[in-house]
This record gives C-alpha cells, sequence and structure tokens, in this order.
C-alpha cells in the first residue's frame, strides 16, 4: 500500500506508466492492422497447436496470426541483439573493441544491431510470406493470384517484395516505440512490448480454455473435451488455472535465486569503528541465461521441418524427421531438453566471463576469502558457475517442457502461455518493480555534519 501511494504521488512516474499504457495501446491497435493482400482466415488453423508459431505468436500479441504489420513485432530486434553479442566474442574484433569503448562504442553497437534488425526482418518477411504461401492454406486474396499470373507473367517477385517492405517497415516502427519508451516510460522498451504482447493473447487462451472445458456456444474448436459443461469439465479447468498459478510462483522464485561469492578488499579498514557495510558479494543468478536457450532450442527444432516440408522426400524419410525434430515425439522431446542443457551452458559463459570478473577482482584489490587472486580466483568463480548453471539448465528443461506435458496429460493444447512465455513476463515484472521502487525512494539528502 505504502508503494502504491508512493506511485501516484510521483507524477513524473504517473506520467512514465501512463505513457507506457499508451504505447501498449498503439500495439494492440496495430495488431487488428492485417496486412493488405493477404487473407488472414487462412492461418488460423496453423495456430492451434502451441508449438514454436504459437510461442512467437504469443509474443507479438497475436500480430502473426492477425498477418498484421507488425507480424514480426520485435523478434528481428531481439535476434539481432543476441547475435551482436556472440560476435563481441573476439569474433569481429572492431565489436570487441567498442564493447570496450564505454559509451561511444554501445552507440555505434546499437546502431549496428539496429541495421541488422531491419536486414533480418526483411529476410524474415520474405521467407515467412512464401512459408505460409506454400503451405496448405490460401494466404493471398484470389485478385492476386489472378494479377500476378494474368497472361502468363510470373509477378509474385512483386508481391513479396510489397509484403517484405511493409512488414520490415512495422518492425522498424517497433523498434522506434520500444525506444520511445525506455526514454519516456517504464522499464526496458523491447522487453516491455514481448511482455505486452504475451499479455495481450493471455484473454484468448482463458476463453480457449472456457470453451474446450465449460461452453463453446458458437462452435469455435474443431475439438471440445468430452465431458464439457460437466463436473470434470469445470475440475479440468480449475486444474489449468491453479496449474498455472503454480508454474508463476514457482517460476518467481527461481528468478530472484542467486549464489553469493563472499569478497573481500585489502585495503578496507578492520577497524570496529569504520560505519557502512563491511561485506561485499558477486550475486550469481541461478537462471542467468534467461529464457534464450528455449528459444534457440525451438528454432533448430522448426527449421529442419521448415525446409524439409518445401522438398519431396520419401515417406520413411518424412517420418523419421518428424520422430526427430518435432517435440511432441519422444525422440525429438528429448533432443529438445538436450539442446536446452547445452545452449544453457553456452550462453552463460557468453554472458558471464570468469576470466574478466577473476581480472577486474585483482585490479579492485579485493580477493575471495581462501582463494589466490589470479588463475585460482577465475578457477573457483569457473566451478561455481558451472554448478549452478546446473540447476538452472534443469530448470529451464522443466519449464519448457511443461507446455508439453500439459497438453498431454490433458489431452488439450490451448494452453498457448507455457512455463517460457511466464518467464520472460516474470523476469521483466521483476525489473520493471526495481525500477518503480527506485523511483518512488524519497530523494532526501543529509550533510556528512549533522
Amino acid at each position: 500500500m505504502d508503494t502504491l501511494k508512493k506511485i501516484f504521488k510521483n507524477k513524473d512516474l504517473l506520467k512514465k506508466i501512463g505513457f507506457t499504457l499508451l504505447a501498449f495501446l498503439v500495439f494492440k491497435l496495430l495488431t487488428y492492422v492485417t496486412m493488405p493482400l493477404i487473407n488472414a482466415a487462412s492461418l488460423s488453423s496453423l495456430f492451434d497447436n502451441s508449438g514454436f508459431l504459437g510461442i512467437v505468436n504469443s509474443i507479438s500479441g497475436n500480430a502473426l496470426k492477425n498477418y498484421s504489420v507488425i507480424a514480426l513485432g520485435i523478434s528481428p530486434y531481439i535476434t539481432a541483439s543476441i547475435i551482436v553479442q556472440m560476435l563481441q566474442m573476439d569474433i569481429i574484433p572492431a565489436l570487441k573493441e567498442w564493447s570496450l569503448e564505454g559509451e561511444t562504442g554501445r552507440a555505434k553497437i546499437s546502431r549496428v544491431t539496429r541495421y541488422l534488425a531491419i536486414g533480418l526482418a526483411f529476410v524474415q518477411a520474405l521467407a515467412m510470406t512464401f512459408a505460409f504461401h506454400n503451405s496448405q492454406t490460401q494466404l493471398f486474396d484470389t485478385f492476386v493470384s489472378d494479377w500476378a499470373t494474368a497472361g502468363g507473367r510470373n509477378l509474385w517477385f512483386l508481391v513479396y517484395f510489397y509484403i517484405g517492405v511493409v512488414i520490415t517497415a512495422g518492425t522498424a516502427f517497433m523498434i522506434w516505440l520500444a525506444d520511445q519508451i525506455t526514454l519516456k516510460g517504464i522499464g526496458n522498451g523491447s522487453s516491455m512490448l514481448i511482455v505486452g504482447g504475451i499479455i495481450m493473447s493471455f484473454p484468448g487462451t482463458i476463453t480457449s480454455l472456457i470453451q474446450y472445458y465449460i461452453t463453446d456456444t458458437n462452435g469455435v474448436l474443431t475439438t471440445v473435451y468430452s465431458g464439457q459443461g460437466a463436473l470434470s469439465g469445470y475440475i479440468l479447468f480449475a486444474v489449468c488455472i491453479l496449474l498455472f498459478i503454480v508454474v508463476l510462483v514457482g517460476i518467481t522464485y527461481m528468478q530472484v535465486a542467486i549464489r553469493k561469492i563472499p569478497i573481500q578488499y585489502a585495503n578496507r579498514p578492520a577497524s570496529q569503528k569504520f560505519k557502512g557495510k563491511s561485506d561485499s558479494n558477486i550475486p550469481l543468478k541461478i537462471n542467468t541465461a534467461g529464457v534464450i536457450p528455449v528459444i534457440f532450442a525451438s528454432i533448430i527444432l522448426s527449421l529442419p521441418n521448415t525446409i524439409f516440408s518445401y522438398i519431396n522426400i520419401g515417406g520413411t524419410a518424412s517420418n523419421w524427421l518428424t520422430q526427430i525434430f518435432s517435440y511432441t515425439q519422444p525422440i525429438g522431446f528429448l533432443v529438445y531438453i538436450v539442446l536446452i542443457f547445452i545452449f544453457t551452458f553456452f550462453y552463460t559463459f557468453i554472458i558471464i566471463k570468469p576470466e574478466q570478473m577473476a581480472e577486474n577482482l585483482q585490479k579492485q584489490n579485493a580477493y575471495i576469502p581462501g582463494v589466490r587472486p589470479g588463475y585460482e580466483t577465475e578457477s573457483y568463480i569457473t566451478k561455481t558457475l558451472f554448478r549452478i548453471t546446473v540447476i538452472g539448465a534443469f530448470y529451464l528443461m522443466l519449464i519448457a517442457s511443461l507446455p508439453i506435458i500439459t497438453s498431454i496429460a490433458l489431452g488439450q493444447s490451448y494452453i498457448q502461455i507455457g512455463g517460457t512465455s511466464l518467464l520472460i513476463i516474470v523476469g521483466v515484472a521483476l525489473e520493471t518493480a526495481k525500477q518503480i521502487g527506485t523511483d518512488t525512494q524519497e530523494k532526501a539528502y543529509t550533510g556528512f555534519m549533522r
């Protein structure tokens, strides 16, 4: 209650919250602006199952399902950021140098990231449009096909180019909107838009659950629960909601879980008269990699099926591909969780560099009690990080497996918001709460003499 009172008393903070909500409203309205020439209704069947498309659609706030002008949302920018971050690992020396140049270097990296995001958006828009058009759906309106093939001509390249340009422009606008939220609103703009998209898709998930278990008067769903409307239907609906709450609480607990490595300073006074905090530590998060390993694993599994869907291969080979690269199958599920485990370690050690941490501690005349500075400190941090990453990897494997396990156990796949989406929501919510707490603190200062 005290925090709420402080929020309403802080006019600057209220303006930031109001601006963020206005940006969300603009985002939501744009999800309904369907691309010209597109028959969005033909895509609905592709999003019935909570696969990779379901995750991407949730992040975009159903913009992808509607084939909106912002169908890709902020995703190309996130992908570009990850690529640039990896390229800074001595792969491209210039990026490595820029990362050490402070604010000027970060500005250069940010510019490169934006250019790369625009390029990726155009390529993804073309690939996505081509894939949907060549699938078992009629993506374009009838008159588009007639115009592109009239008189024996082939002008599909103009149609694809037009769609690619418009969707790329939508992505550029979303990047600009994210920057405005960062500057004038609350939290990180990119993260807030992702969370906003997921939250916007949540009412649709609840509606689908009600239609599946309780009542579907308009016959929206093709399949419903056999005991729909009966006591068992209400019980299973309550189980789904309860499971959602339990997962939310568990993720929140794990997101704040850290392992503290104590450190001491060689030049710190040991006198009892020394005032101030006498202990310091290096906090290492249990889940340092966040949701990135799950997204990587989903992309890698989805690519082979997408590519081979346009190649005429035998039935036996097609069956094996489905078994290996579909995580709803036993072999594919095993490959999925193994990829998550590997990527968790890979990305964690990209973000946290034990060698650099040991070097910084030595420069600050700091050390870990009982551990010598230099190589032994680096080895100690590496071993500690490895141990907690094992826990984090199994945690991510469980979170990513929950939607698959629940869909099999409950016999339905309408829970589009699974553990992955909740992981994103909780992480951003905790960071935003910290920023709001900082902004609401009273800016009162006292002199050193009283």
